[in-house]
C-alpha cells in the first residue's frame, strides 16, 4: 500500500512540476487538459524510475568529474525523451530545456528528500 501511495504522490508531484514549468518557463508548453498532464506525469515518473538510473550509471564519470552537475545533463536527457515521445509537449529551444530540467529536477529532489525513509 505504501508503494502505491508513493507512486500516486510522485505522479501528482511530477504533474505539478510540469504545470509550473508550463506557466513559468517561456518556450516550454504542455497542451491539453488534466488527463494529458496526468499521462505525461506518469510517463515522467516511469522515466525517472527506469531510464534515470541507467543514465546515471552510464554518465557516472561525468557526474563525478563535474561534482554532481552532470545530473542536470541526465535530467535534460529525460526531458528531451519526454519531448520526443509526446506531441503535447513542446520544448522550443535549449534554454527552455535547461530551465525545465532544473525546475523538474529540483521539485523531484525535494519530493524524494521529503519522502525518504529514515532509519
Amino acid at each position: 500500500m505504501r508503494f502505491l501511495a508513493k507512486t500516486v504522490l510522485a505522479v501528482a508531484v511530477n504533474g505539478l512540476a510540469l504545470y509550473a514549468a508550463d506557466k513559468i518557463i517561456p518556450g516550454f508548453s504542455v497542451s491539453g487538459d488534466l488527463k494529458t498532464f496526468a499521462i505525461v506525469a506518469l510517463a515522467l515518473t516511469l522515466l525517472n524510475w527506469v531510464v534515470k538510473p541507467v543514465l546515471k550509471l552510464l554518465l557516472g564519470p561525468v557526474i563525478v568529474l563535474t561534482l554532481g552537475l552532470g545530473l542536470i545533463l541526465v535530467n535534460m536527457l529525460l526531458m528531451y525523451i519526454l519531448d520526443i515521445s509526446f506531441p503535447e509537449i513542446s520544448i522550443e529551444d535549449v534554454p527552455a530545456l535547461i530551465l525545465s530540467s532544473l525546475l523538474v529536477g529540483v521539485v523531484n529532489f525535494i519530493f524524494h528528500s521529503a519522502t525518504k525513509r529514515s532509519g
